[in-house]
Formats: structure tokens, C-alpha cells, sequence
């Protein structure tokens, strides 16, 4: 074992060529592609994946892990440019779009965002950030939580997914949505 991860060199290289696999896999067939194809992909067995991935889910955030740590990253960097409503509004528009990558994510957003990935601990603590700054400035309702707004993203994925939305009708859904948790 010679690496961070605490895993043999051998059994590493299966992980990355997993991940490289399912990045391609998923990109042309959807989140639902088969993990038969994934696996056959990475010149690996079925039982190595899910030996190193044991759900679909576990797989998708460790394919999607790299862009939502740079997505997490780039929010938190823009974080003063803005009031705390439009910050919201751009953080969120942001992951709905990071979420059309790959046809049928949208579904398994709520679940893969707890995989417990770097990068999804890092979009999970920038959006508690950011609704704790928008509820400290009296932009959001006191009792909305993250949960909720993982919520509305997956609403609007799902909405944004079907009709092949443009980025104007994303923002355009996230507005509405977010008018709805400002305190009246």
C-alpha cells in the first residue's frame, strides 16, 4: 500500500480505470448505463466494481467528484461578488447545470450528494454556507434547510432534463423557486 488512499498500487489503477470508464460510459449512454459496460470498459470484473463502488450512486459521485469539488471552489470564491439571494440563485443554477452532464443524474442527485466524496462534501458545505448567510441577512426563511433546496435542484434537473433546457430556463425555475422561500 503506497498510496493516500491505503489501497495496493494494483487494486488503485482498477479504481481510476473505473472511474475513467464510467466518466466515458456515462457521458454517452446516461447515469443508468449498465455497470456490466462500466466494468467491461475498465478491463475489470463486475465484482472488482462493485467491490470498490457498491452502489450506482457511489460510482456517480466518484466520476463526478472532480467537478464538484472545482464547481464548490469557484462558488466559494465568487462569494462576495454578490448579495446573498443572487449568490443562492448562481450556486444553485450552477448545479442544476452540473447535473445535465449525464442524462438521468438529476434522479440520484439527493443520493449521491451523501456518498461522502470530497466533492460532495464540499457543494454540501458551500450551499449550507451560503443559505446560512442568506438566512443571517434575512434573504431566506428561517426554517428552510439544504435538504430542501438538494430538493428543488433535483425539481428542476428533472424539469430542465425533459425539455433539453437552456440555461435562461433554468434560471428562470430557480427563481421561482427561490422567490418562494424568501420571508414574506
Amino acid at each position: 500500500m503506497d498510496n493516500e488512499t491505503g489501497l495496493r498500487a494494483d487494486a488503485q489503477r482498477n479504481r481510476e480505470r473505473i472511474v475513467a470508464a464510467a466518466e466515458t460510459v456515462f457521458l454517452e449512454q446516461g447515469a443508468g448505463a449498465s455497470l456490466e459496460e462500466v466494468a467491461r470498459r475498465a478491463g475489470v470484473g463486475i465484482g472488482t466494481l462493485y467491490r470498490r463502488f457498491p452502489s450506482r450512486e457511489v460510482l456517480l459521485a466518484a466520476a463526478w467528484n472532480v467537478r464538484l469539488l472545482n464547481f464548490a471552489q469557484a462558488s466559494r470564491a465568487g462569494d462576495d461578488a454578490g448579495d446573498p439571494f443572487s449568490t443562492m440563485c448562481t450556486f444553485l443554477e450552477g448545479l442544476v447545470r452540473n447535473t445535465q452532464i449525464w442524462r438521468g443524474l438529476a434522479s440520484s442527485l439527493g443520493t449521491v450528494l451523501q456518498s461522502g466524496t470530497p466533492g460532495c462534501m464540499a457543494v454540501t458545505e458551500e450551499g449550507r454556507r451560503l443559505l446560512s448567510r442568506g438566512q443571517e441577512a434575512g434573504a431566506f426563511r428561517s426554517d428552510i434547510t439544504f435538504d430542501d433546496m438538494v430538493y428543488m435542484v433535483v425539481a428542476v434537473s428533472l424539469a430542465a432534463e425533459q425539455e433539453s433546457a437552456s440555461t435562461t430556463r433554468i434560471a428562470h425555475l430557480i427563481d421561482l423557486f427561490l422567490n418562494g422561500i424568501q420571508p414574506q
